[in-house]
């Protein structure tokens, strides 16, 4: 998989410090950071996109929509090709959050979970430092980062 060229974002971008602490940052694509959230019970990524101030999606401008949802699809293949997962959830949320980011979420039949969303349902199961790695990896041999 290659990443999606797309029209540079504007203004200055800081990451949430909430998102800062949940996740491990695995790349940029052309519009969004790519965050891999530290629960190891979920193969779990976000977007975020870098355009300062954007809280919802209609924040953006059409081309940055439209690049949006090009990345969040290539990141769910992404996560069901490396997990053979059932389903991947897909959720802009925001309301812990409000720094505009979108998660894709990995699920299958049999996780402790399903068929309920998995925000907040318990606490994350961090991962190991050996087994994050190795999915950043993987992700990132997948994946042409800026």
């Amino acid at each position: 998989m290659d990443s999606l060229a797309a029209p540079a974002p504007c203004g200055a971008f800081t990451l949430d410090p909430q998102l800062e602490r949940d996740t491990v940052a695995v790349g940029d694509l052309p519009l969004s950071r790519v965050l891999l959230m530290n629960d190891a019970g979920f193969p779990w990524l976000i977007a975020v996109p870098r355009h300062a101030g954007a809280v919802e999606i209609f924040d953006l401008g059409e081309a940055e929509r439209a690049q949006l949802m090009s990345e969040l699809a290539l990141l769910a293949q992404l996560l069901k090709d490396l997990t053979g997962c059932d389903k991947i959830n897909v959720a802009a949320i925001g309301n812990v959050v409000s720094q505009l980011h979108v998660h894709v979420v990995a699920r299958r039949r049999d996780d402790p979970l399903w068929p309920r969303p998995v925000w907040g349902a318990q606490p994350p199961r961090l991962y190991e430092a050996a087994a994050r790695e190795q999915l950043i990896q993987a992700i990132r041999q997948k994946i042409a980062f800026a």
